[in-house]
């Protein structure tokens, strides 16, 4: 059963339901008396756009080159936080559209029989009680398909439906009107330079009297009634009255059941792309738990697999829900927030967390839900390019360590540990490889990815300094908000050539070799960046036995910290490889067994990430103890992650984490459930993606496979690593392949399924 369900309404904003259509989106908190719908566009930010970028950084970036080469780390840094950050400092909120309130009145007090469901099947929230004796029913979902939050209202017993309505934004509310008997107008603006927006309401009732009291639509004795909600901004819009006021009069033209067969219809389409079924003699029992008791009894220590295959789907829900084609991407919290100051500005943090949130878009089979970071990275490119000349003097363009709508790039923040990092352009550029590689499109590597992710390289081809062993460092930079320590006890942020740094640069510069041969692009352009790549620091494993953070061996303030950094290079990367460089996977797994041990992983996109480590690692059992940890000590009720505060790249890097454990294609390769876990004994997915334009059914019993179905969407040769060669056959003939050294090869064409059946080798 994909459903979240409780028997009582929300509290707390984190027990409340998520709804959304990419752009539009509400928290259902299903209260009897008044109802909250707290609502949010995903383009409303206070102010505009900035030009911030500090004018004497270029003067000054050779003089802190210079004190970091020269080990005088204090007047480095002093330096660097005068001379390098932004003005002004930080970037602005992401804030909330506001609230819908709903207030009702009952004939009786007595509430019986109350269900508060979220269906992952249709993306619907529903409401459901009895009063006496009559049944209220609520539905509400945020259509794609007509650009409105959609709520309908309806009784079992005519004419019992008695409520009011009206929209508040305390504590920035400009007010609501009423424009006509059934529609209310709400006004709202984030600021001097912000945007400005409008939100529309508009009633249609079957049965009974409508009509405006103040700022509030009344219904009375209705039989049903269905609400449609509008939001537009001066973001997208001159007019946004407008558009929003045209939204809701087009939509409400529809009947109630054509509105949400249209939603259900899209949003299946989506959804139904992929499906994790875990084998549990609990299932049906535990289908009868409330979502938050179920929650309760797992982290008493229970098993429940079927949660942790809820929670995989939920992911993929909160993705289709906050991520579409035009709308912008999903930010630290998706696009729910309840707050005018969230926490880090709900910005897009782009040192790992805006990229864990995509982590899972190719290979759970939402390839669209990506695009609307790769028109981020178009205005950040612009941006960019202003950046790398102001500050740096180099051609291309650069990124640091967060961004916003607008795409600036600018050094913000306070805190050198995060703000002082070139990378995050260079990052997000691969995330246009990685749709390549999935996908195969050959016309979206030429003229979409290839441009940014030389742009990106051509940075770093003036930015990059060589340091007194001959290597090619960046720097000013840091290894994102960690700290070490010298010889002599200082602690210290920046310095020159941190491992990351090196390890997106060696990831990039190959992805560009490689797009050379594949495009026969600019031969002089490829042999700078191989020459280049030759140059940059090589993977270093440190006294501890464990992959180096820094280019020296420095003793860490904090070994338990969140971000793992040095670790890149196993995941998203692919320099460490358990089969390929067992001694660097080595090394790798000391550095994460000593993450752990000094209490590493108490954030839930941390533990995120470590998921997918082990799972590259091909460590199932401890990928799954992390999974456990994190829906023990990291979710709230109603499953949002908790960092804590409320951070959804959590909720994204485990769906990517868990279909990282049953399918991996990275290294050339394709692995068939590389890190099963006993708990998931016998199971099956079906509709993964991999890498070379594949999808890929995957079916085991008792820890061993027995059929997978490839469907080839390009002509190739899948590469398949396996112990146990196969029997292949396609529309119903034996296919040839080739298996040596545990990899099988054979021939696909375009179109064609492939059955791949493996004997049973107990």
């Amino acid at each position: 059963m994909q459903k979240l369900w409780y028997n009582q309404p929300a509290q707390k904003w984190t027990e409340a339901l998520p709804i959304g259509n990419g752009r539009l989106g509400g928290m259902v908190f299903g209260g009897i008396h008044q109802e909250r719908i707290q609502l949010n566009e995903d383009s409303i930010w206070y102010g505009g756009p900035q030009n911030a970028n500090n004018p004497d950084a270029k003067k000054y970036l050779p003089e802190i080159r210079q004190l970091l080469f020269s080990g005088k780390q204090r007047e480095a840094e002093h330096l660097a936080r005068m001379a390098l950050f932004s003005q002004p400092r930080y970037l602005h909120p992401y804030q909330p559209l506001g609230d819908l309130y709903l207030w009702f009145l009952y004939e009786e007090e007595s509430v019986e029989d109350y269900r508060r469901i979220l269906d992952l099947e249709t993306a619907i929230t529903s409401v459901q009680y009895r009063i006496g004796e009559v049944r209220f029913t609520r539905e509400y979902f945020s259509s794609a398909v007509d650009e409105t939050v959609i709520i309908h209202l309806s009784s079992d017993k005519p004419g019992a439906l008695n409520f009011s309505a009206n929209m508040m934004r305390r504590p920035f509310d400009i007010g609501s009107r009423a424009i006509t008997s059934n529609t209310l107008l709400m006004h709202g603006e984030c600021g001097r330079d912000g945007v400005e927006f409008r939100t529309a309401i508009k009633a249609v009732n079957k049965g009974g009297e409508l009509k405006t009291i103040g700022d509030s639509i009344s219904i009375e004795k209705a039989d049903a009634v269905t609400l449609f909600l509008s939001t537009a901004t001066t973001f997208r819009y001159q007019d946004p009255e407008q558009v929003c006021l045209e939204q809701i009069e087009t939509a409400s033209l529809k009947t109630y059941p054509e509105l949400k067969e249209a939603h259900i219809t899209e949003y299946h389409e989506k959804i139904d792309r992929v499906h994790l079924e875990l084998s549990s003699d609990e299932q049906e029992a535990v289908d009868m738990l409330p979502t938050d008791l179920r929650i309760k009894r797992y982290q008493e220590g229970e098993e429940d697999v079927a949660l942790e295959s809820l929670f995989f789907q939920y992911g993929r829900y909160l993705l289709i829900s906050s991520s579409r084609p035009g709308s912008l991407p999903a930010n630290l919290q998706g696009i729910w927030n309840d707050q005018f100051t969230p926490p880090w500005e709900s910005k897009y943090t782009i040192n790992i967390n805006t990229q864990m949130n995509y982590w899972l878009a190719e290979v759970c089979n939402l390839k669209e839900c990506h695009e609307p970071l790769f028109d981020l990275i178009e205005r950040i490119r612009e941006k960019g390019r202003v950046t790398a000349k102001e500050l740096y003097g180099c051609k291309g363009f650069v990124a640091h360590h967060n961004t916003n709508l607008w795409g600036e790039t600018h050094i913000e923040g306070i805190p050198l540990s995060a703000s002082v990092w070139p990378m995050g352009g260079a990052w997000l550029s691969l995330h246009l490889w990685e749709h390549y590689r999935f996908g195969r499109d050959e016309s979206f590597l030429r003229d979409h990815a290839y441009p940014v992710m030389k742009e990106a390289a051509e940075f770093f081809l003036d930015y990059l300094v060589e340091n007194e062993n001959g290597q090619l460092v960046t720097g000013p930079s840091i290894s994102p908000e960690n700290t070490f320590k010298l010889p002599d006890g200082t602690k210290g942020t920046v310095c020159m050539g941190p491992a990351m740094d090196s390890q997106i640069l060696h990831f990039l510069f190959t992805a560009l070799l490689e797009v050379g041969q594949i495009l026969e692009q600019e031969s002089d352009f490829m042999i700078e960046i191989e020459k280049t790549v030759a140059h940059l620091p090589k993977i270093q494993v440190g006294q501890h036995g464990q992959i180096m953070e820094w280019i020296e061996d420095y003793e860490e303030v904090n070994p338990g910290h969140r971000h793992i950094s040095q670790l890149f290079a196993l995941h998203p990367g692919e320099e460490i490889h358990s089969v390929h460089t067992p001694k660097l996977a080595k090394a790798a797994t000391r550095t994460l067994e000593r993450r752990l041990s000094n209490g590493g992983g108490h954030t839930g996109w941390s533990r995120a990430w470590i998921i997918n480590f082990w799972a590259r690692l091909r460590e199932g059992e401890k990928a799954y103890q992390n999974i456990r940890q994190l829906l023990t000590t990291s979710i709230y009720p109603n499953l949002f992650d908790a960092h804590p505060p409320f951070q959804i790249d959590g909720n994204f890097g485990a769906t990517a984490g868990i279909a990282e454990m049953l399918l991996q294609s990275h290294a050339g390769e394709i692995v068939l459930l590389p890190a099963l876990p006993k708990a998931w004994a016998t199971g099956n997915v079906r509709g993964l993606r991999a890498r070379g334009g594949y999808e890929i059914d995957i079916f085991w019993e008792k820890g061993s496979l027995k059929n997978v179905f490839i469907k080839a969407t390009h002509n190739g040769v899948c590469k398949l690593r396996t112990a146990h060669i196969p029997s292949i056959e396609c529309t119903g003939q034996k296919v040839p392949a080739n298996w040596e050294n545990d990899l099988l090869e054979f021939e696909t064409q375009s179109g064609q399924e492939y059955r791949l059946s493996f004997i049973d080798i107990d």
